[in-house]
């Protein structure tokens, strides 16, 4: 069909040679130039097609030569006289040159010798990307055999990565690792069918015959026991033994080597504008004002007699916000799901047909991973995950799982993310592109949301959602505090902690978050400001007009896109409004 299309206005092109037109001869430019990198980018994915059991090349000529031809990608797209074309071919340009500009930041920050947060790192990668196969005929079958067996090579080549960042001063700080060991051995299973990588031949038995079935059961087994298990054994000795005692102790981007250039790309990357970490900080001040006197009012509200802190200290200690087993907080989770559910309909036009469901964080990292997370559909036979932690419940208080439900479920991450996978008549990368600004900045919309779809009428759930809040200002102040403004720790956890009713698990989780994972923390609250100033100049804009249902299927629409594009988008549409 592309093939066709294309004929076809080249012979319109060649019927028009005495007057050609300019916006059309520029948008055939970067078609061409888009479907070179999508086309680039496929084929890296795919991998080598003569030895198609081979894992992800991440050798140092690989990622070099990726560098390089991204970067020649990236020129020719910033050259195109952006104005004269298409609207949508403007967003297409503004979403590539995103991901090719992040992907060459990544290697000329040398991301690469740092593969770990305090969260996740090469064990969990390759868990999700091995262990997450599907074994449908006896050629699948015989590829994940394979693939297990490359495991070992796999983390060699990690462990060169970080050895080498040992060398140079680039690694994660020694503080957020020390959870990351733990991670790593739960992994490992003295039972192979126990094992994360045995999940694939379990769901193979519906494909397979029993001959077979017994056969790659054994197989999988055996290569579980004699290579996958100790290729984890030896990457967490390695943690242990050799990265962790020799991690750096300074926790601020800015002391890496190139470090002030790295955070500024950083911020640049995750916020997509062009605000200084030092105006991010004050606006994070400027809200955290704001929220602590909504807060305030809250507690009066509540009738509680006592200071701020001692009112954080009652919420953090009393039994009775906090379930007492898994599978209550999991149900509570998911009442509140489909009551979520049942709103949709009053606030957008638009709804997504992939469903959701909603699931524990897996025990493997349940300990060191944030409260909860979206996760989503990978295939059109899947739906999307909304992850709960219950680990720890004494420090998962249901007075903020409202907030957390609609941020990961819906309105939020789910709504936001199903509907872009969905979108037809756009690039593939337009469907799959996830800029955090946008994404986390509409997920802390959707929890503002609640307010007009009747959740929060308990002034103790209405207080979480105003800490969920906070906690997002709060990110702007202890980011760029601790990665630019010599701020310890310890003060980062001080400040966190005395704002927001989180637990001090939480608190102390969040903040090696931060630490390890430089800006990203600044999409959310960056983001929501910009969809709520939109919103009250459509308001004003439009009147009697505004429709909020409208609104909002404007606002998600194109997909996940960058905040100066999504803030051209609305103001086009009101433009449109007002000319009807």
């Amino acid at each position: 069909m592309r093939y066709l299309i294309g004929l076809f206005s080249l012979m319109l092109l060649s019927a028009c040679a005495s007057a050609p037109s300019p916006m059309y001869t520029v948008d055939q430019q970067f078609d061409s130039i888009a479907n070179e990198v999508m086309d680039f980018e496929a084929n890296e994915r795919r991998g080598d097609p003569e030895h198609p059991a081979r894992l992800f090349d991440i050798s140092p000529a690989a990622l070099e030569r990726r560098y390089e031809v991204r970067q020649g990608f990236y020129a020719q797209l910033d050259a195109i006289e952006t104005d004269r074309l298409s609207a949508e071919n403007q967003i297409n340009r503004d979403m590539l040159m995103y991901g090719l500009r992040n992907n060459i930041s990544n290697y000329r920050y040398n991301m690469h010798l740092t593969p770990l947060t305090n969260e996740t790192g090469p064990h969990n990668q390759i868990a999700r990307t091995v262990g997450n196969a599907r074994i449908r005929n006896q050629e699948d079958a015989t590829l994940y055999v394979e693939r297990l067996k490359q495991i070992p090579d796999y983390f060699a080549q990690q462990m060169a990565y970080m050895r080498e960042g040992i060398a140079l001063g680039i690694t994660q700080p020694a503080v957020v690792l020390r959870g990351m060991p733990d991670s790593i051995g739960a992994y490992v299973t003295m039972d192979p069918s126990d094992s994360v990588f045995y999940a694939p031949v379990q769901a193979a038995r519906q494909h397979l015959s029993a001959e077979a079935m017994q056969t790659l059961d054994l197989d999988v087994q055996t290569v579980i026991s004699t290579y996958v298990n100790p290729a984890f054994l030896e990457f967490q000795d390695f943690m242990v033994d050799e990265y962790i005692p020799n991690a750096r102790q300074a926790i601020a981007a800015i002391d890496l080597p190139n470090g002030e250039a790295f955070y500024a790309d950083r911020v640049r990357h995750y916020t997509t504008t062009d605000l200084t970490a030092e105006e991010i900080h004050a606006i994070g001040l400027r809200e955290v004002r704001r929220i602590r006197a909504e807060m305030d009012e809250v507690i009066a509200e509540t009738g509680f007699e006592g200071s701020f802190a001692e009112f954080i200290e009652y919420l953090r200690t009393d039994p009775k916000f906090y379930a007492t087993t898994e599978e209550e907080l999991l149900k509570e989770a998911a009442w509140i799901a489909k009551r979520a559910d049942a709103a949709l309909p009053r606030l957008f036009g638009r709804l997504p047909r992939t469903p959701y469901g909603v699931a524990p964080v897996p025990a493997e990292i349940a300990p060191t991973y944030t409260t909860g997370r979206y996760l989503s559909s990978s295939a059109d036979d899947e739906p999307g995950y909304y992850w709960v932690n219950t680990y720890a419940l004494d420090r998962r208080p249901l007075y903020e799982l409202e907030a957390l439900t609609l941020h990961e479920g819906v309105p939020g991450h789910h709504l936001q993310i199903a509907l872009a996978q969905e979108m037809e008549d756009v690039p593939s990368y337009r469907r799959t592109t996830y800029i955090s600004a946008f994404g986390e900045g509409w997920g802390l919309y959707a929890e503002y949301l609640g307010l007009e779809a009747g959740f929060y009428q308990d002034p103790y759930s209405n207080f979480g959602r105003l800490t969920y809040e906070m906690w997002r200002a709060a990110r702007l102040v202890v980011d760029t505090g601790m990665h630019t403004m010599g701020w310890s720790r310890d003060r980062a956890v001080a400040f966190l902690a005395n704002n927001t009713a989180l637990s001090m698990h939480n608190v102390n989780t969040e903040i090696d978050r931060y630490i390890s994972w430089p800006a990203q923390a600044l999409s959310y609250k960056l983001g929501v400001l910009l969809i709520k100033d939109l919103r009250a100049e459509a308001e004003a804009a439009l009147g009697s007009r505004f429709d909020v249902r409208e609104f909002h299927d404007e606002v998600l629409k194109n997909g996940s896109i960058p905040l100066a594009t999504l803030e051209q988008q609305i103001r086009d549409y009101i433009a449109r409004k007002q000319a009807e």
